[in-house]
């Protein structure tokens, strides 16, 4: 189930069970009560049932002064419970007592058995809750389907007319004059495009098929797509190597949307410094653009503090970054740049 299958069904699974857990709590509570009431009532009846004949084990005798209005009532004192019976002609009360031990002993065994009953209504409550859940999300991951494959299709027409454009445009012979305006062209395809692999990835996300990736020959290969999108953007990148095993389509995934937002939200002249430290496996990529005014919301869905964009770039860093347990930090100072920083020791060659 795609995360948002699993959090609805978590969410509606838990209200469910929840709301009929309580209900089904106070059920046994008033039936724990009635029980424990029933338990008192027959041990009253069994107390005068024994005053008369004292044929009896389970109660000690012993005498009391007379007082009418404590007759014939089941009474309870910090050592258990008793009754008084009137004696003929006498100025005393039979007082039968019964220990709270013995008391105990016998309600723990409606206890046991109201406890077993209520642990089993949990179990079938819970089945039922599941099969519940899983009824109410079928019309949320049906939706979801036909959007995600409406979402495919249109992906794929709309990578053939790009991709004959870009071709067409790069056989094109134009004189020098109309050259910039051939690039602006370019320039308007490749983001296009991009866009198109942020949303097939967001869509689909990815099978993580590893291999060993040169992440300095990546950065090389993405940052000369990146000179031609943003030509007045300053590209620094160190000669460090570095060898992981990861999925090299989701790695370009998220280098490209982090130096695209780097470029993008970069000053005019502006530049990109890129550089891997072997020593504690990490990945920088830091700019000194405009910065972030809130730099722990930008890995949230659909966030921005601009115009520009769809805010779903960083979250798929996020998404992709977290599928491939590369722990990722950002810090930002407005009007002064951004710094990325990527963890990749757990992807280390080794």
């Amino acid at each position: 189930m795609k995360h948002a299958e699993i959090e609805s069904f978590i969410k509606s699974f838990l209200v469910f069970f929840i709301s009929l857990s309580f209900l089904s709590a106070l059920v046994f509570w008033y039936e724990y009560t009635q029980k424990r009431h029933t338990l008192e009532e027959a041990i009253f009846n069994d107390m005068k049932v024994c005053s008369f004949d004292l044929k009896c084990s389970q109660f000690t005798f012993d005498f009391a002064p007379l007082h009418t209005a404590t007759l014939y009532v089941l009474n309870q004192d910090g050592s258990g419970y008793y009754a008084l019976f009137s004696i003929p002609n006498s100025k005393y009360a039979l007082k039968l007592h019964l220990s709270q031990e013995q008391f105990d002993t016998r309600l723990e065994q409606t206890q046991h058995t109201l406890l077993q009953a209520f642990l089993i209504t949990l179990f079938i409550l819970g089945f039922i809750c599941v099969l519940f859940s899983l009824y109410t999300l079928y019309p949320l991951k049906k939706a979801l389907q036909l959007t995600q494959e409406f979402s495919r299709d249109i992906l794929h027409d709309f990578n053939t007319p790009l991709s004959s454009l870009r071709l067409n445009l790069s056989l094109l012979k134009v004189s020098s004059t109309e050259t910039k305006k051939v690039h602006r062209m370019e320039q308007s395809i490749e983001r296009m495009i991009a866009l198109g692999n942020n949303l097939r990835s967001y869509l689909e996300g990815h099978l993580l098929q590893k291999e060993t990736v040169d992440v300095h020959r990546l950065l090389q290969e993405r940052i000369s797509t990146m000179k031609k999108l943003f030509p007045d953007i300053t590209f620094i990148l160190d000669d460090t190597p570095l060898l992981i095993v990861t999925n090299s389509d989701a790695m370009i995934r998220i280098i490209d949307n982090i130096v695209n937002n780097a470029c993008k939200y970069n000053k005019k002249n502006g530049s990109v410094w890129i550089s891997i430290h072997p020593q504690n496996h990490t990945l920088h990529i830091a700019d000194n653009g405009k910065g972030i005014e809130y730099p722990e919301k930008v890995f949230n869905r659909f966030y921005k503090e601009h115009e520009r964009g769809l805010g779903i770039g960083l979250h798929i860093v996020k998404k992709l970054c977290d599928e491939l347990k590369i722990p990722i930090h950002v810090d930002s100072v407005l009007d002064q740049g951004t710094h990325f920083t990527l963890e990749l020791h757990t992807l280390m060659l080794h």
